[in-house]
């Protein structure tokens, strides 16, 4: 697996006009898809929508709706009218409790009775990263170095060969944005299902992030189908984010 397509990843909570400014400055600069982040303040699916309207060949992607907060019919109501053909739903268990693996696969189902997007499954340990797999038309993985991101991805391959394996890959490419970057790495090593998996993989937060020289994204793309950059900008504006994606495009054609 070589040169893997980079993409880019942003928040919900950047609001819809910011988002669209976005993804028509990555797909300007050659990016392959934009993936927003779905929260309780920021609607990924109402960016994607805005998305739509200034791009023709980006991909579009969630990472990820959670399935605590939205049934599959509402995933459906609000992907209604975007472009399946290049819309990719991530979807997640969120905080759901109970039998969380029935729960996602039957959410697949629901969703491919409604639409012909792609599907994919956030997923982060091994039972999760086999639903995905087996069920749905790939997955989503997050916080890995590259080796464990090359294992994982083989091990997907081994089963369904044309399984599609994106990474997050949370990324500075300014020095302005790596006290963000350091911050956001603390946070989730904080969070127990996170440090959980740090802990059985033998890494922490800090090593699976790419720094300002963007040294390791090579090796990342060698080891899945598709790396998203998820942006640490020092501000939350359009020139912030269109230095970064000029820098990102920079990197991959170097």
């Amino acid at each position: 697996m070589n040169d893997a397509p980079v993409s880019i990843g942003v928040a919900g909570t950047l609001g819809t006009a910011l988002i669209a400014q976005i993804a028509a400055a990555a797909e300007a600069a050659g990016l392959y898809a934009l993936w927003v982040n779905d929260t309780p303040s920021g609607d990924a699916l109402a960016g994607l929508h805005e998305a739509a309207k200034v791009t023709e060949r980006l991909v579009l992607g969630t990472g990820v709706v959670p399935l605590d907060r939205y049934t599959p019919d509402e995933i459906l109501l609000k992907a209604d009218g975007l472009p399946e053909d290049r819309l990719m739903l991530g979807i997640g268990s969120g905080q759901a409790s109970g039998p969380v693996l029935a729960a996602v696969g039957n959410a697949v189902d629901a969703l491919r009775a409604g639409t012909s997007a792609g599907i994919v499954i956030g997923a982060l340990g091994p039972k999760m990263r086999a639903l995905a797999v087996e069920h749905s038309d790939g997955m989503l993985l997050n916080w890995l170095t590259p080796p464990v991101a090359a294992a994982q991805s083989a091990d997907a391959h081994v089963v369904a060969p044309g399984a599609h394996v994106a990474l997050y890959v949370r990324t500075a490419l300014d020095e302005e944005g790596m006290p963000r970057l350091r911050a956001e790495a603390a946070r989730y090593a904080r969070f127990p299902k996170y440090a959980a998996n740090f802990a059985r993989l033998g890494v922490s937060a800090d090593d699976t992030v790419l720094a300002p020289d963007g040294a390791g994204l090579p090796a990342y793309r060698a080891a899945v189908d598709e790396v998203v950059l998820r942006a640490m900008t020092a501000d939350d504006d359009v020139a912030s984010y269109r230095a970064f994606i000029e820098r990102a495009a920079g990197l991959v054609a170097a």
